[in-house]
């Protein structure tokens, strides 16, 4: 059969499908940079959040890791690291700066540190990366100081402020004294819950205020009960907490005057004893014991970890999850497309249910208010929490028509 030579029209067909082949193939390989999307969990690994957050959030973000692989199986390889912060700002800074010139990390989540937060969230914004907080309480992170790759995830003083100290105002006890941490986090968590208080038509009488890490907490503990309010507000966190709940018992302040904390955890409730943190109220976004998927979830956590999650581990899995969600839906890993892709879906997973990522980068979501149980009421391990309300997300929550964040159309 006589040779004939491909029609001009006939090269030029396979020379556009070859060059829009390779485009394609060139564009999948370039879509996530260094072909690996790099998480960082900036925790406290050795202070006074190790317990709430640190190595909990590292195993949290690896669970959900492995589960997001289980489920989707991604094209993308998918690396944690993780690192001490201190709790400084200039630290965390410092390790955020590494992670992302040198080590090519493209999201940093759970942050337990206000502080820490900001100053990693202004370093992200210069180097178009993702930040997810999960661990600190300020609204200043969706406020005045929100941008366009940051997002908040589990709670807020405003959220703590309008479970708790709504309810108990409403509730009769309209008269509060706060002992409040001396930093930026406790002034924040008392702000939260004045302005609960006072939309519930309550009072403020006074305040005292302590170092961070105070082992006496005497002086404080007396203003209060000289007070005579109906309510002692705890304006801070952690081992603070714990330890003034413990010394409140000793000087026999319940049941004459009503506990209340703004920020607490169930290994805190857990080191404390029923005995002594009995009808205690707090608000919380996600208890161990609340349905079967997370009593699922948090006996895989448990058998690793020895305790049961508080809210920031928790969320930390469902801001890695949903990340990683992202990640997928945008078919990229730069900042601005998988942001775009995580607003677009809802948030569904063992911490939120129909959960959503708000213009101002609030996740918003149900939070619920509890009261400790006493030893006689707690039939099993870890059984602590007595639900007492739901809080609905659109309530839970400020308003986004409050919001000072200038991504948010007016």
């Amino acid at each position: 059969m006589p040779y004939r030579a491909p029609s001009t029209l006939r090269l030029v067909a396979v020379h556009l499908a070859l060059a829009a082949f390779t485009q394609h193939a060139v564009a999948q390989t370039k879509s996530i940079s260094d072909d690996e999307v790099r998480i960082g969990v900036l925790t406290d690994l050795s202070g006074v959040y190790s317990d709430a957050s640190g190595r909990g959030s590292v195993l949290a973000a690896q669970m959900a890791i492995d589960d997001f692989v289980a489920q989707n199986k991604p094209s993308f390889k998918i690396k944690l690291l993780s690192a001490d912060m201190q709790l400084k700002p200039d630290i965390g800074a410092s390790i955020a700066r590494t992670w992302f010139d040198r080590e090519g990390v493209d999201m940093i989540t759970d942050l337990p540190s206000s502080a820490v937060t900001l100053a990693v969230m202004n370093l992200a914004v210069e180097k178009n990366k993702v930040v997810i907080p999960t661990g600190p309480a300020s609204l200043r992170i969706t406020n005045e100081d929100c941008n366009a790759t940051t997002m908040h995830w589990a709670y807020d003083e405003y959220s703590q402020g309008q479970g708790t100290a709504r309810a108990i105002t409403e509730g009769g006890k309209k008269n509060w004294y706060f002992i409040e941490a001396d930093y930026a986090g406790g002034k924040a968590l008392r702000g939260g819950f004045e302005e609960a208080i006072k939309n519930a038509g309550g009072k403020v009488l006074g305040g005292s205020k302590h170092a961070l890490g105070a082992a006496d907490f005497s002086s404080q503990i007396v203003q209060a009960q000289s007070s005579k309010a109906d309510v002692i507000g705890l304006a801070n966190a952690a081992g603070d907490t714990a330890n003034v709940i413990k010394q409140a018992a000793e000087f026999g302040v319940t049941p004459k005057q009503v506990l209340a904390a703004s920020l607490i955890h169930i290994t805190e409730i857990h080191g404390i004893g029923l005995k002594t943190a009995k009808g205690l109220y707090l608000t919380d976004g996600f208890y161990w014991d609340r349905n079967d998927a997370s009593r699922a979830w948090s006996q895989r956590f448990f058998d690793q970890r020895k305790k049961m999650p508080t809210i920031v581990q928790a969320g930390t899995y469902s801001a890695v999850l949903h990340y990683l969600k992202g990640v997928q839906a945008a078919g990229t890993d730069e900042a601005k497309a998988t942001v775009a892709a995580m607003k677009k879906l809802p948030v569904n997973d063992v911490f939120a249910e129909n959960g959503r990522i708000r213009d101002d980068g609030r996740m918003v979501h149900d939070m619920y208010l509890y009261e400790v149980k006493s030893p006689e009421e707690s039939t099993k391990p870890w059984d602590y929490y007595k639900l007492k309300a739901v809080i609905p997300a659109d309530k839970a929550f400020r308003p986004i028509e409050q919001s000072s964040c200038k991504l948010v159309k007016k």
